[in-house]
This record gives structure tokens, sequence and C-alpha cells, in this order.
């Protein structure tokens, strides 16, 4: 830990004295704890990080219309225009990858659940699904699912870890959540949660903002502080000692994500990919989603706001829109590739600002909760290496089978509670249908293949839901489900599924 001494001598090198102004009034134990903090921030390049936010916030949005191009179609996959030959042998080699030890899953699990009203991990949340299961739950299932469909098929025993990134709020709840719920019945050696760093949030004018009179504001340095979190936790050490050769990374929001999606992973490795992007189809032109597309010709994510309305509207031959490759936070790495990030490039890495209200103690010691944003933080994005990669693949999945992201509370219009949930049960209807299954509604009366996954506008789609233990993704049901009349509210259990095996 640094003295005093050193500690005021850097904020004042990077003209950020009035960090301690309050320091008289701290008691020792608090004392103790700022220096602690203080100690741990990069204090050498605090002046610039500072500077930087200050003037990036004042800095007008690049309008990169006239360098967009779309992805070459030798780079893109899609799960609606291959063929089932195609899709099969790519399944076939991810599942034999997943044999070998040779595929790890890495969550984004830093952010705290502020937007859904919530105090603690999104991972966490419930949706309120007939099971009860939050999305921490559903996501190790699928991991265990994976791994025994693999291990039937090979006649093999595999494992496949999995990476948690936390921040300094959410490793806490996290691990304790896991601890308290036996790790879901995965093997928590098998289980790694790390940290990502915390950057200071700063005012327009280039200040770092106190959060209190001995604490200074944090927030985490975006999911594309990964990077420097691998280094940090010395996660590639642990990949290359297992073995571990992919990784497929992903956000924690999204319900319906494929855990180590075999198909994705086969396609990245057939085509020799060292990064690879899954996407989906844009809903309509000004959609508020990246699209991955190529800028002077080099591949990443361009924001929506970066795009004039005249180009998100320009549509092909076929009447398609030209840029409708909408990212999901859904990523295939190599463990190669991820090491030459680390080792040459994350320094080079683009910070992106986010405009925020931000808690903080005004100059006489109030505490004051900002109606208007007030503050910086500076993030940097996962999808931000995309241009540092040789060989760059893109894989357009379904979204209504992959992709429902929780992000609001429940009243807002999309990505919230009940539109994740309704995506699940909608996604389990039509498993259901699809094996072979009748479903009745509450009074008895026949649901329509056509009609009970879909959302009325008073009520979502039949309550069917089927434990990602029985199925990883629709497989597996006929045997169970066919020529069967199911009253819903159905909970197709591991449990249920024995009983329904039973002659």
């Amino acid at each position: 830990m640094l003295s005093l001494e050193q500690v005021k001598r850097s904020l004042e090198e990077a003209g950020q004295s009035h960090v301690l102004h309050f320091w008289p009034e701290l008691c020792e134990e608090d004392r103790d704890s700022f220096l602690r903090e203080l100690s741990q921030l990069d204090l050498k390049g605090l002046r610039d990080h500072c500077e930087e936010a200050a003037k990036a916030a004042a800095s007008p949005t690049d309008i990169l219309d006239q360098h967009l191009e779309p992805l070459p179609p030798q780079s893109i996959g899609s799960v609606r225009k291959s063929d089932q030959e195609s899709l099969a042998a790519w399944e076939h080699e991810g599942l034999l990858q997943i044999s070998k030890d040779r595929v790890g899953v890495l969550l984004l699990a830093g952010g705290q659940g502020t937007r859904l009203g919530v105090q603690y991990p999104k991972g966490m949340y419930n949706v309120g699904l007939p099971s009860s299961k939050t999305l921490y739950q559903i996501q190790a299932e699928r991991i265990r699912k994976i791994q025994e469909l693999v291990d039937v098929k090979h006649g093999s025993k595999c494992t496949v870890p999995w990476y948690i990134m936390t921040s300094e709020f959410t490793l806490a709840p996290t691990e304790k959540f896991f601890k308290d719920n036996n790790y879901f019945g995965l093997e928590p050696s098998n289980i790694m949660m790390f940290e990502q760093r915390m950057i200071p949030a700063v005012t327009f004018d280039g200040k770092v903002i106190l959060q209190g009179k001995g604490k200074i504001a944090m927030a985490p340095d975006g999911n594309g502080g990964l990077y420097q979190a691998l280094v940090d936790n010395m996660v590639l050490e642990d990949m290359k000692k297992r073995g571990v050769e992919y990784l497929h990374v992903y956000c924690v929001d999204n319900i319906l994500v494929k855990m180590a999606d075999p198909v994705f992973i086969g396609f990245c490795v057939s085509k020799g990919a060292d990064c690879g992007a899954k996407v989906v189809e844009k809903a309509y032109p000004a959609e508020p989603v990246g699209v991955v597309c190529r800028v002077r010709g080099v591949s990443q994510v361009v924001e929506y706001s970066e795009i004039q309305p005249e180009t998100a509207e320009l549509r092909g031959p076929g009447g398609e829109l030209v840029y409708s490759a909408g990212n999901i936070c859904n990523h295939f790495f190599t463990r190669d590739f991820l090491q030459d990030v680390a080792q040459k490039f994350k320094s080079q890495l683009k910070q992106h600002v986010a405009i925020k209200k931000v808690p903080f103690v005004d100059t006489q010691g109030n505490q004051v909760k900002p109606t208007k944003p007030n503050g910086i933080k500076m993030e940097k994005f996962v999808f931000d290496v995309f241009s540092f990669s040789s060989k760059f693949v893109v894989f357009e999945v379904v979204r209504e089978d992959e992709f429902s992201p929780l992000k609001n509370a429940d009243g807002a219009a999309t990505d919230s509670p009940t539109t994740a949930r309704n995506s699940l049960l909608a996604q389990h209807c039509r498993w259901a249908v699809a094996a072979g299954a009748k479903l009745l509604d509450e009074h008895g009366n026949d649901l329509l293949p056509t009609t009970a996954s879909v959302s009325a506008a008073d009520k979502g789609p039949a309550q069917c839901e089927i434990s990602p233990l029985v199925s990883y993704f629709g497989e597996g049901l006929e045997p169970l489900l066919k020529g069967k009349t199911l009253p819903t509210p159905f909970i197709l259990s591991e449990e249920r599924a024995k009983e329904l095996q039973a002659p």
C-alpha cells in the first residue's frame, strides 16, 4: 500500500487533489480503506484517463457511412440459409472439439441489474418461469446437458469449463449464490470467477467524482475489460493447462443463449477462424443494435448511433437490408488469438463514452443523487478486437431461437422479464409441438400448433417449460412427447421425463 504522501503527490500531478478534500473528516478505519483503494488506482495514468474522458465526451460522434461496406459473403454462415448437410457437419465438428476438452465458455457478468430495478447481479434474476429458474441456473444446466450429449455420442467424459467475469459489485454475491445452490450440479473446480478492473467516473470537466467522503465513484471498464482481466487473473494460463483451444464468450442477459453451441463452434473451426460473431438479422432498419460490417476494409461493430438513417435503410436486390447483421454479444475466440490480444493489442482498444447519472458528494459533503447525467464512464467493448483478427467470420442465427436479452424492468416495450420469459416459453411450445405433443390451455381446450407459441397482447404463450437437463435445443423429445396430450402449465423436468419414459 502506498503512503498518504505518495498518493497526495500522485493526485496533485494528475490535477485531482480534490479527491482528498474530506481526508481530515475521516475516521482511522475509513482512511485505511480509502488509502487502500487509492493505492490500487492507476495513479500514473489518471491524468490521461480524466483528460481523455472529458475530451471524448465533448467530441461529436463519428459518422462512418462513406467508409462502410457489408461483410463479404464468404465470411458468413447462416442457420437459415445453409443446407442440413453443412449444419450437421459443423455440429459434428463442434461436438468432437467439446469431447476433446478443447472448448470453454466465458460469461460476461460484470453489470448490476440497475435498469431491471434490482440491486443484485442479473444472473440471479428470476424472470417468472413456471420453474422459477434464474438465468444462472438455466445456463449451468445447459452446460451440464451439452456435456452429457457429447459423452453419449463420443463415449467419453468431457468437461466444458465455465469462466465467469464479474466486477467488484457482482463477485461476492455471485460466488455466494453458486455456493448456496451447490453450483447447480456442476463441478466447482470447473467454474472460475474473476474480476474485471474498475475505473473512476469523471465529471465533464475531467475531475474524478467522489461518491462519498472517502470513496471514489468507480465503474467496471466495460465488457472489453475482459482482455486485461484475462491477464490480471491468469485465465489464459488456466485455459492452456486444461487444453482449452476455443472459447465461447457471451453476455449474461440472453435467456436463449446456447452454451458452447456446437454448430457455431464447428462452423468457426471448419473455417479456420480465430474470431467469430453470432448475429441476428435486424428486425427493422432503425433497430437500436450494433451492426457487424466493415469500415475501411476492417471488420468491426458499428453502433446504430453512428449510422445515418438512409444508410441503415439501404436494401439489396432481393429487398434485404444491406446492413442487417445485428450484433448480439455472442462470440468465438481461439486461445491463440486471445493471447495475441493480451500481448499486443489490448492497449489499442478504443474507449467508448457512457454519459451517466453518478451519485456524488458536493463540496459541503452532502450526498447528491443527480436527476440528469453528470458524469462520464469510459468503457471498452468486447467486440472491438474484431479488427485485430486475421480470419474473422460471422454466423447468422434465428432471433426467436437464440436471442432475447433482459435489460429493462417490466413495463418497457422490449427486453424485459416478460419478453424474455415469453421467448423461452414460446420456444419450448414449438419444441413440444414439433415432437408430436398436443397442448391444452387452462380450460382444457386444444392449443393449435400455430397459436401455442404465439404471445397474445393480453397473455403470453402457453406455459410449457422444458428443463435444459432434458433437452439442450429441442432434441430427444419425440420419444417422451409424441402423441401425448399435455395440459398447461406443464414443466418437463428430469423427473417428469423419467415418468414419461416408463412403459
